[in-house]
């Protein structure tokens, strides 16, 4: 039995937007929740503003509309970048 093929991804796609956050696969292949908690600017941001994503050469990812960008290791590794100070 032959296994699924690898979806490659070269830049990042939103999959999701639900009333918590959206959902995307990211360039490095993987799928991450931004929430609205997190990243508000989202909350009330339009659906085709937030599908309108680019990555940077380091699969960064960037809204350009929206003015907002999201470096991935914060998203691979949330634990080492804290939102709030302390």
């Amino acid at each position: 039995m032959n296994s699924g093929k690898s979806i490659s991804v070269e830049k990042a796609v939103v999959t999701n937007i639900s009333p918590f956050g959206i959902w995307l696969i990211a360039s490095d292949g993987n799928e991450y929740f931004v929430s609205y908690k997190d990243y508000p600017v989202f909350e009330n941001s339009d659906i085709k503003d937030i599908a309108d994503v680019k990555t940077d050469f380091a699969g960064n990812l960037h809204w350009p509309t929206l003015d907002a960008d999201i470096e991935l290791e914060s998203l691979q590794h949330p634990e080492k970048f804290p939102l709030s100070y302390s």
